[in-house]
């Protein structure tokens, strides 16, 4: 399992079909990650139990894009 701090700043998210979609802001606890600001000026949380890997400097997790795009938030998320 991964835990928040394997999670850095600027790190890539991409999802399980390896497309980018994210990069991280920074970790809320151990819990959450925030991602950076998308194109329309928003924020939007996953939650760290998505992550199925953080090798080569990338956070890839286990949903497809249509699928984070129905699930992310755009608060933080609390014991998800």
């Amino acid at each position: 399992m991964i835990e928040a701090h394997e999670i850095k700043e600027d790190m890539p998210v991409v999802t399980a079909q390896a497309e980018e979609f994210a990069v991280v802001d920074h970790t809320t606890g151990p819990d959450t990650i925030k991602l950076k600001k998308d194109d329309s000026g928003i924020h939007h949380y996953i939650p760290v139990t998505w992550v199925i890997s953080t090798e080569g400097g990338v956070v890839k997790i286990n949903r497809t894009l249509e699928q984070v795009k129905k699930e992310w938030t755009t608060q933080a998320m609390e014991n998800v």
